[in-house]
């Protein structure tokens, strides 16, 4: 059996193809085809770039087929809560887990203007969360009315769906009232059922079925109805669930994902909490120990200038000659977000705003949210994995070059991993992992262990 895994995302259209012992037969990009007609530029269908990788790696028609996406700008998450610090702040980091950008979070009773902060922000989809199992509900019914008449996203087939995972003794009235109104809605398990305990999976299943069955299918990326029965997934979510199992190749081990891309700098962790952590719960909301952080703001070219204004913050860059290069260079590409590097100095420039943009991330991931909780214990870590375009197209020297200096940021306000080895997923075969895993795990490991052996 011969197996082909794809991620349609908003740029390239990657594609790995498999055999049944785990063998790679061939990787391979192309431009994603149709994600314009999204913003109204250029008509396209996302499946023609689709059928040329199918070209390209001569893809036999017998070939069994796993994809997962991101394209028109994956998927839109917008979190209404209870209170910011407590059940608000849990459904952010479910969404997060779950392969959401979250473009919104709204905490406590909606008002009109929160209403339309709510609609400006143009989601996808909402969770709906608030109040522990047998607590408060007033605040969940109350929102739950107000997203009813809120028409957010439309009416009938273009509604935003609404994921209700709030107290569980008021969801099937707070589902009822969004119903009756003819919202589309799914239920989850609370994600906050009492103080100190977050649970994810319910809600992260939810979204997941939500985001196959309502958004996939309205983000207008093709007219072939294939295209919606073949994606079986939002990418990250399936880039979280490789990198849960690239935790258990070879023993296990905590595992620290960098992905840097032209628009985001998504950061994955799983680790296994020890000692007190794994016995107390101290914080008021407890912490995923699978998770994934998106920073939306650090991009190689999209938010290149916004690398820059966060490094600032963070003291990474000074006023030096070489720093004030570097200001231009991000300027440049911030302007021309399809430019490439074109002699040595600039793909020197290139790896610099890429090690900025991985150094503030990781520490924005390792750090806490709120001054109450507790930093990611991310000292045990023992696997650094790096991915995106830039790290798969440089040499030796310049991965490490920017994995060695998350390694010894030790000036950043986290612990950083005691002995780590780092790596790059050159092949681009972690999506592959995830896709994979539930369904043929032996396969999914082989190909993790590929992973941890590349240098």
């Amino acid at each position: 059996m011969t197996i082909l895994a794809v991620d349609f995302g908003s740029t390239f259209t990657k594609g790995v193809l498999l055999a049944d012992d785990g063998s790679v037969l061939g990787t391979a990009a192309t431009v994603t085809t149709g994600t314009l007609a999204v913003q109204g530029r250029r008509r396209g269908d996302i499946l023609d770039g689709y059928r040329t990788l199918r070209s390209v790696l001569e893809v036999p028609d017998e070939a069994v087929v796993h994809a997962c996406s991101s394209a028109g700008g994956g998927l839109r998450l917008a979190v209404v809560g209870y209170e910011r610090t407590v059940t608000a702040q849990a459904g952010h980091r479910v969404g997060l887990s779950a392969g959401a950008k979250v473009v919104h979070v709204a905490a406590g009773e909606l008002t009109s203007a929160g209403v339309a902060d709510l609609r400006a922000a143009r989601p996808d989809m909402v969770l709906l969360v608030g109040g522990t199992d047998g607590g408060n509900s007033d605040v969940l019914l109350h929102n739950a009315a107000r997203l009813a008449r809120a028409a957010i996203g439309g009416h009938g087939d273009h509604a935003v769906p609404i994921v209700v995972a709030g107290n569980v003794d008021a969801r099937d009235q707070a589902a009822a009232a969004l119903k009756e109104a003819g919202r589309p809605v799914v239920l989850a398990d609370n994600v906050l059922p009492q103080i100190g305990v977050i649970a994810p999976d319910s809600a992260r299943a939810a979204i997941r079925a939500a985001f196959l069955r309502h958004v996939i299918g309205g983000k207008g990326l093709s007219r072939d109805p294939a295209f919606g029965s073949m994606v079986e997934a939002a990418t990250p979510d399936v880039v979280l669930r490789g990198v849960e199992v690239l935790a258990t190749v070879e023993g296990g081990g905590d595992v620290l994902v960098v992905d840097i891309g032209g628009a985001t700098t998504d950061v994955y962790s799983c680790l296994t909490p020890e000692g007190e952590d794994a016995t107390l719960r101290k914080d008021v909301v407890a912490p995923l120990w699978h998770a994934r952080t998106v920073e939306g703001d650090l991009g190689m070219r999209w938010n290149a200038e916004h690398v820059i204004e966060a490094a600032e913050t963070e003291h990474l860059l000074g006023p030096g000659p070489a720093d004030e290069s570097l200001r231009a260079y991000a300027a440049r590409v911030h302007e021309r977000p399809a430019s490439l590097p074109v002699d040595d100095d600039e793909r020197h420039l290139d790896l610099e705003l890429a090690r900025l943009a991985a150094l503030v991330a990781v520490r924005r991931h390792a750090r806490p949210a709120q001054p109450t909780e507790s930093p990611r214990p991310l000292a045990n870590v023992t696997t650094l994995i790096g991915s995106g375009g830039v790290l798969r197209h440089t040499d030796t020297a310049g991965r490490a070059h920017v994995l060695g200096a998350v390694l010894a940021d030790h000036a950043g306000g986290w612990k950083v991993p005691r002995a780590a080895s780092a790596t790059v997923d050159t092949a681009y075969l972690l999506f592959a992992v995830g896709l994979l895993a539930d369904r043929a795990p032996e396969l999914a490991r082989a190909l993790a262990a590929r992973i941890r052996h590349t240098s």
